[in-house]
């Protein structure tokens, strides 16, 4: 019971927030994705080099495939089997311009994560 005169800002509403806080995910971005993430037999074991040295045209039309065991320059799962247009180059990994709905979007990829 709150003292008179003084202001409470603990409503019921609050209470019930402490008492039961809203539900949040569990796990990562990668999580509920090992089909998407799985390779195939043959080509499991070491990555190809000529994956890593490939090169690309700005204007080049590029498949996004993901490569599950190299994460650096990885993009977000949702945009697996996409194709989009490299732009240009951005350090090491390519700037690639995709279409999702009507957007377009500007995704920052590194070359072992696209097929020309």
């Amino acid at each position: 019971m709150p003292t008179p005169g003084v202001l409470s800002s603990e409503t019921f509403l609050n209470t019930l927030e402490v008492l039961f806080p809203m539900p949040s995910n569990k796990g990562g971005s990668k999580r509920k994705a090992r089909y998407k993430l799985r390779k195939e037999r043959r080509s499991r074991g070491k990555i190809s080099i000529s994956r890593f040295m490939q090169s690309f045209d700005a204007g080049q039309r590029v498949s996004l495939s993901t490569e599950p065991s190299y994460h650096k320059g990885e993009y977000h799962l949702q945009y697996v089997g996409k194709t989009g247009i490299v732009k240009g180059m951005r350090g090491k990994c390519y700037e690639v311009i995709i279409k999702d709905g009507n957007k377009e979007k500007l995704l920052i990829i590194h070359p072992v994560h696209l097929k020309g």
